[in-house]
């Protein structure tokens, strides 16, 4: 029996039965377009046996278009009503036991999945797009890809290069774990309700090696930090707190660094950063 979408009609229907009411506490914004999840999973390259975590599925209509395309789902869903309905929504459309696990959890305090999923595709809130995505690239080092769909500003800032007005802190810890990419666009009329903001879809691909340890990586993300907290000002100024207590301090180790200590933040990559917090002797940080 071939798995088949939900429609409009059943979802409205479906969440009148569960008495859900889309909240934007929640950020809740419940796609009802069989053709929008199935170009997420088409861009997601989704194939038969793979191994996916959805963040967020709600009523299920992206996680019916990911097992159509004979995968596994490992679901993690924060609502429980939503969490409960959704096994037996799956059954009803036809997909095969075991074929979906549903964690009723919150994204953000998970730190296992059944499943070793190797993909993420999820429709993210708007509100915990991006530390939901660093959660999840800091704690399942066994996610290799993935496509996200999230608030075209946020998707912006997460592919965005240096050296562009919207590169940020997000830009740079995202590059940490490899390259991102926009890969579409996505209609508001899909949604229920009708959101006021538009959204892309967000792909990413881990590098083969990691960068560094987790030790390295806080103390490149508290540099981050530091120099996109005061980005307005020169590196040996943003950065005197985190590398020695004085601008002096702070010049020397970017000069270590190959850096120029009158740069900014937004003009710097992953390994500039990277090199950086490689340059400090002693290390500034516990």
């Amino acid at each position: 029996m071939p798995v088949s979408l939900l429609g409009a009609a059943e979802i409205r229907a479906l969440a009148a039965e569960l008495d859900v009411t889309p909240t934007k506490k929640l950020g809740q914004n419940f796609v009802v377009d069989a053709n929008t999840v199935r170009k997420i999973v088409h861009v997601a390259d989704v194939r038969p046996g793979d191994r996916v975590v959805e963040v967020g599925p709600g009523l299920g209509s992206l996680t019916l278009a990911i097992l159509e395309a004979e995968a596994s789902v490992t679901a993690v869903e924060i609502d429980h009503r939503l969490a409960s309905r959704l096994p037996e929504t799956a059954a009803a459309h036809g997909v095969a036991a075991g074929a979906l696990t549903v964690v009723d959890a919150d994204a953000l305090r998970v730190t296992d999945l059944p499943g070793d999923p190797t993909v993420l595709v999820a429709n993210l809130p708007y509100n915990v797009s991006v530390p939901v995505l660093l959660h999840f690239l800091e704690t399942f080092p066994g996610l290799e890809r993935g496509v996200v769909m999230v608030q075209a500003e946020v998707g912006e800032r997460l592919a965005a290069p240096p050296g562009t007005k919207v590169y940020g802190a997000p830009s740079v810890k995202a590059a940490w774990y490899g390259p991102w990419r926009l890969a579409g666009t996505v209609s508001r009329q899909v949604f229920w309700p009708v959101p006021n903001v538009d959204s892309v879809l967000v792909g990413f691909r881990r590098d083969p090696e990691p960068r560094g340890d987790d030790d390295e990586r806080r103390r490149v993300f508290a540099i981050v930090d530091a120099a996109f907290q005061q980005r307005r000002k020169m590196l040996r100024q943003a950065l005197a707190g985190v590398l020695g207590g004085t601008a002096a301090e702070a010049s020397a180790v970017l000069e270590r660094a190959g850096v120029a200590p009158t740069a900014r933040g937004e003009e710097l990559s992953i390994d500039d950063f990277v090199r950086i917090a490689r340059a400090i002797r002693p290390l500034a940080f516990p």
